[in-house]
């Protein structure tokens, strides 16, 4: 909120300081920059003396001097010294000063008496005291007013309200739970009474936290723009500086403002900055950052029940708070903000496409069904790039092309057409994203792909983009399984086609190995290794703790268990897929040789060549333990499935086996699902590219794989 300033006083202004550095320094700078006459050395002033080449001379008694005026400039070396000279004499010479004077017969001689300046003496001896005292005074005046010279301990937290923040809830979309959640605190505090009349009592903190680009800071600016009451913003690092103390001293002058200003917002950005857990790690902590800490820690105790003053902060990275800062009393209240689904996306788009002239057939539904994945941050990134776009090509309204072609440089960068490729790497690269998609076409728990390039972007040199249908948050074995045949699909189309595999497939099979090792170690996918989780997972944000927590939880022997059964999955994805590429060679040349053709192929296009292709079988069913009897009971079906199943005339799911279930469900598999077979327990399975629950490891927003070659 800006704030009137207050009229400066004279006393206190630049002008007051102007006028008394003038009055205290022209009469010393008359004293010490007067003009000066050249100086001798006394055995010259003599000789000058005797040889008869002066006119006048004065003495000085008091200060042992004589001033001497020349019938000639007097030159000494090369410097003219002109006409007057002075030297000076020691005591036991002033007789012979005077003596050497009377007989040089001067024109005119002076006797200077000695004068008592104490005017001049006593600023003289007072000067160098008043100047320290001045500099003193200066400070101490600056700090008690919170002059710009001593700001250090004040907080830097700008002041924000309802008329100087322009966004509001309604700019917020894809994120209607925080949204809600914020508007009861803005309510809070506009409606006090309504909510104590029934005991309630309003949470002290508020904690948004979520990837990066997914919009807390924007609902933070958000609350500014409803909230009505003052709305203090501060970024964590905003509290450390280089001086010691200072950072507390900013905590403190923070929530003062506030507590003069309640009821009040106060919102702390990366809080992450100053969070941070204490003592953590072989470094262990920072003192002047956990003094800060220990500060914010003391004030948001310090809250009163009537204070009427919320702290809201965002991070990045909950892992790597204190524990202190999370616990009920402080952050009462932790909102997760997340990646919007489709629905949220949609929204976002309507709301960055509001200034934005977009043709008839540019389907924002469309385009956030292209997009899963997507953060707010991202999707605003879509549209200005295909409004960019758009002018650079000097057309008037944003198609469906220019947000297609959008999507892809968000995802995979800017197209490198300056790029020329021999046909023997064009080839080699068209049958490399040929495999991966036919692979992905192939098997049952996969997304369907929707298109597949060969033109260089970014770092890649093509990508085979593969879309999920729908939102998903957690994945099945199989479809890790499947993912990693997939990620192997491009090693083994070069290995079957020219016998001599290329480096394209590096970053492949870092992401096959990366999902094949959390099976093992982390999901309990494993029959050897079973249902236990082995070492950390590589997230731990304190450098050097789990080298400080003692020994291994695990043995070498179990170690080299994983070793084998990751080298096992992965070979098993290897064969799958070279066993699909085998299978159906001729759908992978066709494939190959439209990409050479069209360089692009669409989703309706590739549906077409994939035509003919032919489907792997049902896994057999899988159980971490060999000796566990399986279930032949398939789980519940609603009635809603039942209809869906009568009108599409397909079979009873409830005479279906639970993973031909899984497969039925699979909206880009419509075929018929093979009949049931008896189950085989233990059955390993092929391959797949890792999915955690949640999303898709080893891949880029949207299911895209990209390919580094």
């Amino acid at each position: 909120m800006a704030t009137a300033k207050k009229p400066t006083s004279f006393f206190r202004g630049p002008l007051f300081w102007i006028l008394l550095a003038i009055v205290v320094l022209v009469p010393v700078g008359a004293s010490f920059f007067s003009p000066t006459t050249a100086r001798v050395d006394t055995n010259v002033g003599l000789e000058l003396l005797d040889e008869g080449k002066v006119n006048e001379a004065k003495i000085y008694d008091g200060e042992q001097k004589v001033e001497l005026s020349l019938k000639e400039d007097y030159h000494q070396g090369d410097q003219n010294l002109g006409k007057e000279v002075e030297f000076y004499y020691v005591k036991p010479r002033a007789e012979e000063v005077v003596k050497t004077m009377d007989e040089a017969n001067l024109e005119g001689f002076t006797d200077q008496p000695v004068e008592n300046n104490w005017f001049l003496s006593l600023v003289r001896f007072l000067l160098p005291f008043l100047i320290i005292m001045g500099l003193f005074w200066f400070i101490f005046s600056r700090m008690q007013t919170g002059g710009q010279a001593m700001k250090f301990g004040r907080s830097k937290a700008k002041m924000f309200n309802k008329e100087n923040s322009e966004v509001t809830f309604a700019d917020v979309a894809g994120a209607d739970e925080a949204v809600q959640e914020l508007d009861e605190i803005k309510q809070f505090l506009v409606e006090h009474d309504r909510f104590t009349a029934v005991g309630a009592k309003v949470p002290k903190g508020v904690l948004l936290y979520g990837p990066p680009g997914t919009g807390k800071t924007l609902l933070a600016k958000a609350v500014a723009g409803e909230a009505g009451v003052p709305f203090y913003s501060i970024s964590g690092s905003d509290f450390v500086e280089m001086f010691v103390g200072v950072g507390a001293s900013r905590v403190r002058d923070l929530f003062q403002q506030a507590k003069e200003n309640a009821p009040a917002i106060i919102f702390v950005d990366e809080i992450d900055a100053v969070g941070r857990q204490r003592g953590a790690g072989m470094g262990g902590g920072n003192d002047e950052r956990e003094q800060t800490l220990n500060q914010l820690l003391v004030e948001m105790d310090g809250f009163d029940a009537n204070t009427n003053v919320i702290l809201i902060a965002a991070t990045n990275r909950p892992d790597v708070l204190d524990p202190a800062l999370l616990r009920p009393g402080r952050f009462d209240r932790q909102i997760g903000v997340d990646a919007p689904d489709m629905k949220g996306r949609e929204q976002i788009l309507r709301v960055h496409a509001k200034t934005k002239p977009l043709a008839e057939n540019v389907d924002l539904a469309s385009v956030a069904k292209r997009t899963p994945g997507f953060t707010g941050a991202e999707l605003a990134n879509v549209m200005n790039e295909a409004a960019l776009l758009t002018a650079r090509s000097h057309a008037q309204l944003i198609d469906d092309r220019a947000v297609d072609e959008a999507i892809d440089r968000v995802i995979a960068g800017p197209q490198k057409r300056s790029r020329v490729m021999k046909e023997l790497e064009r080839k080699v690269t068209a049958y490399h994203e040929g495999g991966h998609a036919l692979v992905a076409a192939a098997l049952r728990n996969t997304d369907p792909v929707t298109k597949i390039t060969i033109l260089p972007r970014g770092r890649a040199l093509g990508y085979t983009m593969v879309m999920p249908s729908d939102d998903k948050y957690s994945t099945t074995r199989n479809e890790l399984l499947d993912q990693m045949a997939y990620a192997m699909g491009g090693r083994a189309a070069e290995e079957i086609v020219f016998h001599d595999p290329s480096t394209g497939a590096s970053n492949d099979i870092q992401k096959a190995t990366d999902t094949a090792r959390k099976m093992v170690t982390q999901y309990g996918m494993s029959s050897k290794i079973g249902s236990v989780k082995i070492g950390g997972d590589n997230s731990d944000p304190f450098v050097g703790r789990e080298m400080g927590s003692g020994s291994k939880e695990y043995s070498d022997r179990t170690l080299a268990v994983v070793d084998d059964e990751v080298r096992l999955l992965l070979e098993q994805a290897h064969d799958e897929a070279h066993q699909i590429l085998l299978q159906n060679r001729p759908v992978l040349d066709r494939l190959a040789l439209e990409l050479l053709e069209k360089e692009t192929l669409n989703e309706a296009q590739i549906r077409e060549i994939f035509r003919d292709v032919t489907l792997r079988d049902v896994r057999p069913v899988w159980q971490s333990g060999e000796e566990r009897e399986i279930s032949h009971v398939p789980p519940v079906v609603t009635a809603a499935e039942h209809e869906e199943a009568r009108r599409k005339n397909l079979q009873d799911p409830s005479t279906m086996a639970p993973q031909d279930q899984a497969v039925a469900a699979k909206p880009e598999h419509p075929l018929e699902v093979p009949e049931h077979q008896d189950p085989q327990p233990g059955g390993q399975s092929s391959s797949g590219s890792g999915s955690t629950p949640g999303g898709e490891p080893g891949q880029e927003p949207g299911g895209v794989r990209r390919e580094n070659r």
